[in-house]
């Protein structure tokens, strides 16, 4: 049984069998997990039949007792343990990779190449060919998806998929998602682990509940979140406290990193001219699983310090983990403002991203940017601005505004598909576009305050 770990930012599909019970409970030809921004970013899903889909389209358990439950779900597993690979000719190959993109594919180019007629006429092609070896087979994949004119959508060789498959956000080579319970609420389960990583070789298994990290209770908590308190640096420790399966025991482990996490924030506090007002200074390198929680520390630290001003260095940042973006923009805005609306052909990609929590300052903010400033930061600075809570200072932003998922064939080759991308609050499409800054010159604070109260009236008279 081989399996991967998961970071839940980005959507990754799996149509083979080899992964029998990564994720329950969702739909078994596409599930979105997170959103991809960038090449940094590759979550895990498994698209196959498995024992677990089986599982929860059965009728329900309530008539079964706790033990016969608990029973019932380690046959599950035991039947997954094995899985058997599937044959699949050459054509079949081509023609799983012709369906993803015809479910899938959503074009964002000026030129409109796709088309559904078009599209089809290359499966007939396919249809009535006959394909002699598999590397010729992955050959008519790479034309086909180049005839798309989309530079992110492309192959992945079984090698190439391999070293995306092993990217790892934890470094403890362990994903956790978000499961509804019985009683209405959620648990944060086990959904992918690397074989012989950190994690399961202390003894962390597939399915099991995660408690507590480091004796703090995680419940309340989202899966992003407890990721990120586990991450740390290279070969310290961190202790989960789990429960095995339903009705199993409840241990706790202690698992050694093996990434090396470092802080992306750094900050200072300056003082005005007048020396009577302080700026909190805050420079953002990427977004990584450590962002939000060091970013934050630094906000508290430089309010403590007497900031009352901000200024937010997303210069030369090129993005990251997407969800890291969005959990940041959240510290800025008030409670129920839009962060970035998601769109896509499949229903599943077209989502709102919402400030679920009061922010941590309402102080003025600029916003740093320039032309290396993409994606994950994009979606900060969009997000800010259009929400009436920064204005921006520097240079038109890159312009990377799209969200890619990884699917896994058959044979253990991939393919990498735009599904959609990402819309500012106030409906701009990133993506070939970026952002426009409010001013190319550092302004006054004054000025800052006017335009932000401006911005304000506006929105709420509109």
């Amino acid at each position: 049984m081989r399996l991967l770990c998961c970071d839940t930012s980005i959507p990754f599909h799996s149509h083979s069998s080899k992964f029998p019970f990564l994720i329950p409970n969702f739909n078994p030809r596409k599930t979105l997990v997170g959103l991809l921004s960038g090449a940094l970013s590759v979550t895990l899903i498994a698209s196959s039949p498995s024992p677990f889909l089986a599982l929860e389209s059965s009728p329900p358990l309530q008539s079964s007792s706790p033990s016969e439950y608990c029973r019932e779900l380690d046959l599950v597993e035991d039947l997954g343990s094995e899985p058997e690979e599937a044959f699949v000719t050459n054509e079949g190959i081509v023609e799983e990779a012709w369906e993803i993109v015809n479910d899938s594919f959503l074009d964002t180019s000026r030129q409109h190449r796709w088309s559904p007629e078009t599209w089809q006429r290359k499966k007939e092609d396919i249809r009535s060919s006959s394909i002699q070896s598999r590397s010729k087979a992955h050959d008519v994949i790479k034309r086909m998806l180049a005839s798309l004119g989309d530079p992110y959508t492309r192959f992945l060789s079984p090698d190439q998929f391999s070293k995306m498959a092993r990217y790892d956000v934890s470094g403890i080579g362990v994903n956790i998602k978000e499961l509804p319970d019985e009683n209405g609420g959620t648990k944060l389960r086990v959904l992918g682990l690397v074989l012989d990583g950190p994690a399961h070789l202390a003894g962390v298994r597939q399915g099991d509940e995660v408690l507590a990290v480091n004796g703090m209770d995680v419940a309340g908590k989202s899966a992003f979140e407890v990721l990120s308190s586990i991450q740390g640096p290279n070969e310290t420790s961190v202790t989960l406290k789990v429960k095995h399966g339903n009705c199993g025991p409840i241990q706790s482990v202690a698992i050694e990193r093996q990434v090396v996490a470092r802080t992306p924030v750094f900050y200072r506090i300056e003082q005005m001219e007048n020396g009577s007002t302080s700026v909190g200074y805050m420079r953002l390198k990427e977004f990584n699983a450590l962002a939000r929680k060091d970013l934050a520390i630094a906000m508290k630290r430089l309010q403590k310090m007497g900031a009352s001003y901000f200024i937010l260095d997303l210069r030369d940042n090129l993005g990251g983990l997407v969800q890291a973006g969005i959990e940041i923009a959240k510290l800025f805005l008030n409670q129920g403002d839009t962060v970035i609306y998601t769109v896509g052909k499949d229903p599943q990609y077209q989502q709102t991203a919402v400030a679920d929590t009061e922010p941590l300052t309402e102080a003025p903010l600029i916003v740093l940017v320039n032309k290396n400033t993409a994606s994950a930061s994009e979606i900060v600075a969009s997000a800010l601005h259009d929400n009436c809570r920064a204005v921006l200072v520097g240079e038109k932003t890159f312009g990377k505004g799209l969200i890619q998922s990884v699917f896994e064939l058959h044979d253990g080759s991939g393919v990498v598909v735009t599904v959609g991308k990402y819309v500012t609050p106030n409906h701009k499409d990133i993506n070939g576009n970026g952002i426009e800054p409010d001013y190319h010159n550092f302004p006054g604070w004054h000025d800052v305050e006017q335009r932000l109260s401006q911005c304000k009236y506006v929105h709420e008279h509109v």
